[in-house]
């Protein structure tokens, strides 16, 4: 009996119940013949039983099962005839083997053992009983005793034995019961016996395919007895290892791998890919415990049969794949071995980027660098670093990579450059500093690489990356030591400046010293430079240099990103950066943002809070380069403190000069300034800020009085003059207040005071900005300062009341950030005093969701979502009860006096139903209520209602939607019928999104008799085809093209005449009325299914094109086939063009007259055929014309007064995308010409231009009229 699989018959119920019963009702109706024998043994069993009143048991079942395979092995004359009945007895002993109790089993084990390997001894013994028969041998040798080997010496010996069987499914089985046998052994003391038994048979089927002809029957299944004796079966005993090699102990491991050894030395593909399978099994187990030594010279010999005959892509990948994991195994086993044999596997693994075989180079390309990752150590390092300074040393290992790594950069490796500049990357980062010692000469090929073209160098791009890793590595002074950037040379050509924005993306670590005087002094040098070269007569020079003193200082942010002397050399910078502030107006943005770096990272390493940052960054999927990593590993909290113990001293000066820059720069340049004056104050002492806050109050009080002592004087002279005093007036407040917001986080409790003061009058200013400023400034306080709320709450909220009626709309999102922290502090401490207010401040939010101001709008929704997460969040005092609370004071809100503060109530309810949907269960009443609310008259209500009514089947559980389905309905139906299609189009989609969400049964359940009719046409709108793709182009006469012919252009087409061609419109005419038009989003008498994806996406096709520049803002006109006519007379073209335009016309008119007809059509169509052409051109787009430059009196440009110089230019034209040859020919026709034209021009003045463009002129003049003088002559 041949079974398909051993899972066919899994172990089935749990061993109460009757076996036999179950796996006779199982196969009983199978037409298999090994499931029918099964079925008869079975029952036969079962009804031997029966006959001797035993119980169907598993233990009866196995006495019974055990008697019938003893008499089976007896009876050696019907072997062959009752071999079925010997494989479904196997098989059904493979089920009841499980089920029988350990108490049983452990008495009848020794018995039961020797019969079934007397019982699989035999000779002629089918695949199906051998299968199951190690099955069961395999259950009792895991199970039983393991301490004496000699118990189950023979049992394991037919595992081995069948191991290298003839029948591919015998030999798998054989395989697994080894592999569970051998796990089950690990930690006895019978491992080594059992391992010893794999090696023997092993070293056995060698020996006998050494005598005969080995090599030549390797891979050939027909092999005789007489022929290759063993050699097959050295070949199934190592699929075997495989799967068992990890198990083995580890003297039989090191007795095997000589033997794999030989194996690759007959550099047979068949049997090393069978070896390197094994290999690598053994490699990436885990408790595999290989001997270093001989792992080594394994892999060693692996290099040298697999690489050096250049095999195929796929074997080539899996060695390295070998190599990859091998070298790791010896790594952990022996370091010093591991150095000593990693630079040749490194080599070998090079040369395999010159293959041609793409699988094969990107193989060995993780591997290198998994290699330089994991085997690479700082010993390695240390060691040689030490022998680089002896004299006549050998090179070291890590030399000896580095110079592999070199060679990769040669011309052979050209097609696989960009492979490894990945590999000398992580080189580079590996070796870290010590790569300025190791890979000098790695630096400088790199530099020759990026001299090549593009056309020799495709890989530029990780070219530059690969450079940065090196920057990064090295740090900025060794990198520029080797690889100097020579800006100060003669010619820019000549120098490195191709380094700075590589130097600006990658520097981390730096040394500030040496931004200041190798970087700063080389801007010196180049300032001088350029004022050289403007004296000289060379602007363009000069220009060039002073683009580079800006590179050089783009460079500071990245010196300042973690760098390692801030304690020791920051201050020699500052008094430069301090200066540079003054003078250089193009740099304070560079300059303020590498101090907001520096002072940021000193303050989170002062926190301690790397550590949780760094798992930020990797939580985001961030990546953190090795570099970094060593940078923010050395700023522990003491370094920053030393560090911050100068920018605090500092930060007086740093605090004065940009107080001074920041009253003198426009709004617009006030932001970054802003930005680092915070991050100084917030590190410098109390003392320090609160001195130049003073001052800033004293401008500020100065100028309020100022301010208030001009708006008296004018409202009582009446004077309108003085606007833009006052303009200015309200400006500088503004400034000064911001500039207060600033020093919020270094100011005390008295200051504090002192500012709030100050901002009192301010919130109720007539000046808008002066309001938005001071509501900037209360959100600071609020924010900053905890404690300030809770020690002024009364006079917080009586302030808030009264500048409510006088808030400006341009202050009104400020006012809202500070409502929400006052919503939050009352509603968490319990200050039911102030409930009545909180539902004062809290309509005042809901009010701002109807607010015309789009930002206004999106801070009220954020509000209240945010004020919801603070209630919610249990870790800061918040819990369920808190937001449910806030919840059921924004649903009290829908009891306003009028319809817009209903509405907003209705979005409001909706945006924290969809934040938080639990909430909508917690008010059992608020849905039906809100229902109700579709039985307004008011369409602002509505609406809202048809949004909430949206989140509700968005966010509800079908179960819980079911309960309002009736309330939705009926007040949907209510608005089914509404003229306004827009709105019914509300109305409509939420029918549809209700459909899909509820049941049909439930649907029909819940409808009216009245209602049926509205329900069943939506139904069948929704499957309308009329927006679908181009595909039904045969309905041509369809009621619903007919109507959305007529509803789109009902007024444009009464003013065409009625004709066949119009009746019978063309294919392009057809798709084009398939299309949704720009200003409609329904069809006839019904909305858009915004639902159907086909038709949205040709609503947005039609909004896109919406976009586009109309030729016209009258009505359409069509011609008689559908198209559109363009009138440019209308819009402003170039007088050629309407000169060309009343000419075509002209000539038609003409020509009607002379014929005689009249006809509107044909004029019509000539028109369409004459404004179809400019037609093509105006849809590719926008062209840059030049008209403002013409000269009205006369021909050629002219200077404008404010605008650049005039010059030549030539429009790009559509065609040059073209697919065709002969249309890309046409467009660039005119770009020749233009540049034939700049060449014959090069190095002329202008005068000299048109001087020669005038003689050509007259020449090609003259010699025509000659022409015509001799045709008349």
């Amino acid at each position: 009996m041949e079974c398909d699989d051993v899972d066919e018959f899994p172990m089935l119920g749990d061993g109460q119940e009757d076996l036999g019963a179950t796996v006779a009702s199982r196969f009983r109706n199978s037409q298999a013949l090994e499931h029918r024998h099964l079925c008869a043994a079975v029952e036969a069993m079962a009804q031997v039983l029966k006959d001797q009143n035993l119980p169907p048991s598993p233990t009866a079942y196995f006495a019974a099962t055990m008697t019938s395979l003893e008499r089976q092995a007896s009876d050696q004359s019907s072997a062959a005839d009752d071999e079925p009945v010997a494989a479904a007895l196997c098989t059904f002993l493979s089920m009841v083997l499980p089920k029988v109790s350990q108490a049983v089993l452990r008495s009848k084990w020794e018995a039961t053992l020797d019969s079934l390997v007397k019982f699989l001894k035999r000779n002629s013994v089918s695949a199906g009983t051998a299968k199951f028969g190690m099955k069961c041998i395999s259950y009792l040798l895991t199970t039983g005793d393991k301490s004496n080997w000699l118990l189950v010496e023979s049992a394991y010996g037919i595992l081995l034995n069948y191991a290298t069987d003839r029948r591919p499914k015998v030999r798998k089985r054989a395989h697994l019961c080894l592999e569970e046998v051998l796990r089950s052994y690990q930690c006895s003391s019978i491992l080594v016996k059992a391992s010893e038994g794999v090696e023997k048979i092993f070293e056995q089927f060698l020996l006998i395919a050494g005598g005969s002809n080995f090599v030549g029957t390797i891979g050939k299944p027909q092999v005789t007895s007489n022929g290759a004796n063993g050699a097959m079966e050295v070949v199934y005993i190592l699929n075997a290892l495989k799967v068992i090699a990890p198990l083995l102990s580890k003297k039989v491991i090191s007795k095997l791998l000589p033997h794999f050894q030989l194996l690759l030395q007959l550099r047979q593909p068949f049997l090393t890919s069978h070896v390197m399978s094994v290999l690598h099994a053994l490699c990436i187990s885990p408790t595999a415990e290989l001997p270093a030594s001989g792992l080594a010279d394994l892999l060693g010999w692996l290099c040298l049969v697999v690489f050096d005959d250049q095999k195929s892509g796929d074997v080539i990948m899996f060695a390295a794949r070998v190599l990859q994991h091998g070298m790791g195994k010896v790594h952990d086993l022996d370091q010093n071995l591991c150095a000593d044999k990693l630079p040749a596997i490194f080599h070998s693994l090079a040369g395999v980027l010159a293959f041609q075989h793409e699988e094969a180079i990107h193989g060995a390309s993780e591997a290198l660098q998994h290699l330089v990752q994991n085997c690479i150590d700082e010993e390695m390092i240390k060691q040689g670093l030490n022998q680089l300074n002896l004299d006549g040393a050998k090179p070291a290992p890590i030399e000896r990579i580095c110079t592999t790594a070199e060679s990769l950069l040669g011309h052979e490796y050209n097609t696989a450059w960009d492979i490894a500049l990945k590999v000398i990357s992580t080189l580079f980062e590996k070796l870290g500093e010590s790569s300025c010692f190791l890979m000098g000469g790695v630096l400088r090929n790199l530099a020759d690489l990026q001299k090549l073209a593009d056309e020799d160098l495709t890989c530029r791009k990780q070219l530059h990356k690969c450079v940065g890793s090196a920057v990064a590595a090295m740090g900025p002074d060794k990198f520029l030591d080797i690889l100097p950037l020579n800006l100060d040379c003669e010619e820019l050509s000549e120098s490195n400046i191709w380094l700075l924005p590589i130097l600006k993306q990658h520097i981390v670590g730096g040394r500030l010293k040496f931004f200041t005087d190798n970087i700063l002094g080389l801007v010196d040098r180049l300032h001088e430079k350029s004022k050289m070269l403007e004296v000289e007569g060379r602007p363009v020079a000069s220009r060039n240099t002073q683009a580079c003193v800006h590179a050089l200082w783009s460079l500071l942010p990245s010196f300042c990103n973690y760098p390692i002397d801030t304690a020791q050399n920051f201050l020699d910078l500052a008094k430069k950066l301090r200066a540079s502030l003054l003078k250089e107006l193009d740099l304070r943005g560079i300059i303020c943002s590498s101090l907001q770096i520096l002072i940021q990272q000193n303050k989170k390493a002062q926190e301690e809070a790397l550590d949780s940052l760094s798992s930020l960054e990797q939580v985001e999927g961030l990546e953190i380069s090795l570099a970094e990593q060593r940078a923010k590993s050395r700023y522990n909290s003491k370094i920053a403190s030393e560090n911050m113990k100068i920018l605090r001293k500092i930060s007086p000066e740093f605090l004065s000069t940009l107080f001074t820059i920041f009253m003198s720069s426009p709004q617009d340049k006030r932001g970054y300034l802003q930005a680092t004056i915070a991050d100084i104050a917030s590190v410098a002492d109390k003392e320090v800020v609160k001195h130049f806050f003073i001052r800033a109050m004293q401008k500020l009080l100065k100028v309020t009085q100022e301010a208030t002592k001009s708006g008296h004087a004018r409202k009582s002279s009446m004077e309108v003059d003085g606007s833009n005093n006052e303009q200015t007036t309200a400006s500088t407040r503004a400034q000064l207040l911001d500039l207060a917001v600033s020093l919020l986080q270094g100011l005390d409790v008295e200051a504090v005071n002192m500012l709030f003061a100050a901002t009192k009058p301010a919130l109720q200013d007539d000046e808008g900005l002066v309001q938005k400023k001071a509501y900037k400034v209360l959100v600071g306080i609020l924010k900053e300062h905890g404690d300030f709320m809770t020690n002024n709450l009364d006079e917080i909220f009586e302030l808030m009341v009264t500048t409510m009626p006088s808030c400006h709309f341009s202050a009104k999102r400020h006012r809202l950030d500070c409502l929400q922290y006052l919503i939050i502090h009352i509603l968490m401490t319990g200050e039911e005093r102030k409930n009545g207010g909180i539902a004062f401040f809290l309509s005042e939010i809901i009010l701002a969701v109807k607010e015309s101001n789009k930002k206004t709008r999106s801070r009220a929704y954020d509000l209240l979502v945010k004020i919801g997460h603070c209630l919610e969040d249990t870790e800061n005092g918040g819990s369920q009860e808190k937001l449910h609370k806030f919840f059921n004071m924004v649903v009290g809100c829908l009891a306003g006096n009028t319809p817009h503060m209903i509405s907003a109530a209705v979005t409001g309810i909706a945006r924290l139903m969809y934040e938080f949907s639990e909430l909508c269960l917690s008010v059992p009443d608020l849905l039906p209520s809100a229902f109700m609310l579709l039985k307004s008259n008011n369409r602002e209500v509505i609406k809202a209602t048809l949004g909430l009514m949206k989140v509700v089947i968005a966010r509800l559980q079908a179960e819980d939607l079911q309960k309002h389905l009736k309330s939705m309905v009926d007040g949907l139906l209510l608005w089914s019928a509404d003229r306004k299609t827009h709105f019914k189009a509300k109305v409509n989609e939420r029918k549809e999104k209700r459909r899909n969400s509820v049941s049909q049964d439930k649907l029909d359940e819940t409808k009216s008799s009245h209602s049926h009719a509205t329900t069943t046409r939506q139904s069948k709108w929704n499957h309308t085809k009329i927006f679908s793709e181009f595909g039904d182009e045969d309905d041509d006469d369809s009621d619903a093209d007919m109507d959305f012919t007529q509803t789109t252009h009902s007024g444009i087409m009464s003013s065409v005449p009625k004709s066949k061609s119009s009746t019978l419109r063309s294919k392009n005419v057809r798709k084009s009325n398939k299309r949704l038009p720009d200003d409609l989003d329904v069809l006839g008498n019904e909305p858009l299914d915004l639902l159907d994806k086909q038709k949205t996406r040709s609503m947005l096709k039609g909004q896109q094109r919406k976009g586009q520049r109309s030729d016209s803002d009258d009505e359409m006109i069509l011609d008689p086939d559908g198209r559109l006519v363009i009138n440019e007379d209308e819009v402003g073209h170039s007088r050629k063009r309407r000169a060309t335009d009343n000419g075509i016309r002209q000539d038609i008119d003409s020509r009607s007259q002379r014929s005689g007809q009249s006809k509107s059509h044909a004029t019509s169509a000539s028109l369409s055929k004459a404004s179809n052409k400019r037609q093509k051109t105006a849809k590719s787009g926008w062209a840059y014309t030049g008209t403002e430059y013409k000269n009205k009196k006369a021909g050629g440009d002219v200077n404008r007064e404010g605008k650049l110089e005039p010059y030549a230019y030539w429009p790009l034209d559509a065609k040059m995308l073209n697919r065709r040859d002969e249309k890309r020919s046409i467009a660039k026709k005119g770009l020749a010409n233009v540049m034939k034209l700049s060449k014959q021009l090069q190095g002329k003045s202008v005068r000299q231009a048109l001087s020669e463009k005038t003689t050509a002129q007259k020449r090609k003049q003259k010699s025509h009229n000659g022409k015509n003088k001799r045709k008349s002559s």
